[in-house]
């Protein structure tokens, strides 16, 4: 028995060592010339890649603050004839950092956004923050931050036990845990994760709230994807973790059929999708 837990405990080692990173979320839009309007006017991000598949009856935009080789970035998908999408009670908010929230918010107003929260300083702190409404209704949070690397930075989605995902996420994907916050007057306790400190990189924020074990997915927001320099590695460790933890792996570590990009894809405890892909072949594909 000890000779099998051996490997297994080198092979789960595998993710703290792997070149990761977040690339992009992938969600659902009814009218993508609308959010591509949206997101560069009001919210001042880039078109980066556009493509139409009439095949598959789909078509996709890549938007974000910076170049996809080092920003994460957002990938809308549009399903022809499709216009509404339900986001559910699980997914949280997207978050864009930026020096001046009051008036990145005066900005997405005029752009005719809608602000769900105002600008202030967050309750018992002094930094400022906001919320605004997309077209879709997916809501970003406008956080204050003097300058980073990464503007797009956050994905927020909601669990039902919080140290289960930690610990998911962490074994799972080499994730650390950068920040915890518990609220109890609130009745909440925020994690978030990432592969640098917080203010420098991405995180997944995940929120419990007291009592609540279970929420709807809908079928608006889709997954994220993270870079690694291995896929069957990495799944692997996945498949290893999934059977502690709970989760399983929906897509087997290969190529994508047509694209030659290898992913492999999953679902965490909760059934939040992510999708590992090759670092060396999405340098490709954006080539």
């Amino acid at each position: 028995m000890a000779e099998a837990a051996q490997p297994n405990a080198e092979l789960l080692e595998w993710p703290k060592k792997d070149k990761r990173r977040f690339l992009h979320a992938v969600y659902r839009v009814g009218d993508l010339d609308r959010t591509i309007k949206f997101y560069t006017e009001a919210f001042g991000m880039k078109l980066l890649r556009k493509r139409d598949v009439p095949e598959e009856k789909y078509a996709n935009a890549f938007l974000g603050f910076g170049p996809e080789t080092s920003n994460f970035v957002v990938e809308l998908t549009y399903n022809y004839g499709v216009t509404s999408y339900d986001i559910g009670t699980g997914f949280g908010h997207f978050a864009i950092a930026t020096p001046d929230v009051y008036k990145f918010v005066e900005h997405v107003r005029a752009k005719g956004g809608i602000i769900t929260r105002e600008p202030g300083p967050v309750s018992g702190g002094s930094t400022v923050i906001a919320f605004v409404k997309d077209p879709d209704g997916y809501i970003f949070e406008i956080l204050e931050r003097a300058s980073t690397p990464e503007p797009l930075c956050q994905v927020m989605l909601r669990v039902g036990d919080l140290e289960r995902s930690i610990k998911f996420y962490e074994k799972a994907l080499g994730l650390k845990l950068v920040k915890k916050v518990d609220r109890p007057q609130y009745k909440y306790t925020l994690a978030m994760l990432g592969y640098a400190e917080e203010h420098e990189t991405v995180v997944l924020e995940l929120t419990y709230n007291y009592g609540v074990t279970e929420y709807t997915k809908g079928n608006a927001y889709a997954q994220v994807a993270i870079g690694t320099d291995d896929v069957y590695k990495s799944a692997e460790v996945v498949d290893i973790v999934t059977k502690e933890l709970g989760g399983k792996i929906t897509r087997q570590p290969g190529p994508i059929p047509g694209l030659n990009t290898k992913i492999t894809s999953f679902l965490d405890p909760d059934g939040w999708k992510t999708v590992l892909v090759d670092n060396h072949d999405f340098l490709k594909e954006l080539e």
